[in-house]
């Protein structure tokens, strides 16, 4: 091979090097302009809760100095609340479970009525 065919060769190889470091330098950098601005949003967001945190609990007072009967009653209303909801749960699936099985025989037309017998 001539010399100048390893200087053409070497020049390709060169300069494909320098284009390929070009482009994953601008790749790089669109991420990492792209990570900045979702971080500034995150500050901003972060800023707001913080505020609206602050402005939810001025005072913090530990249980440890509140009453104990204060506590205990907010302690049954938070049992009893509780026992309510899975009541009322357990009603919502008794009646939806009703729904499924029991069938109104108004509502069933007269070809099927021969099965409202067996039941």
């Amino acid at each position: 091979m001539p010399w100048w065919s390893w200087l053409v060769i070497w020049t390709v190889l060169v300069l494909g090097l320098l284009g390929m470091l070009a482009f994953f330098a601008w790749w790089l950098f669109r991420k990492v302009v792209a990570a900045g601005r979702e971080a500034a949003a995150l500050m901003e967001k972060a800023e707001v809760l913080s505020h609206r945190a602050e402005e939810l609990h001025d005072t913090f007072e530990p249980a440890v100095l509140a009453d104990a009967a204060e506590l205990y009653a907010e302690r049954q209303d938070r049992v009893t609340e509780r026992v309510f909801a899975r009541q009322a749960r357990r009603d919502a699936r008794v009646r939806r479970g009703r729904l499924l099985v029991d069938v109104d025989p108004a509502t069933v037309p007269d070809r099927f009525a021969h099965l409202l017998r067996r039941i």
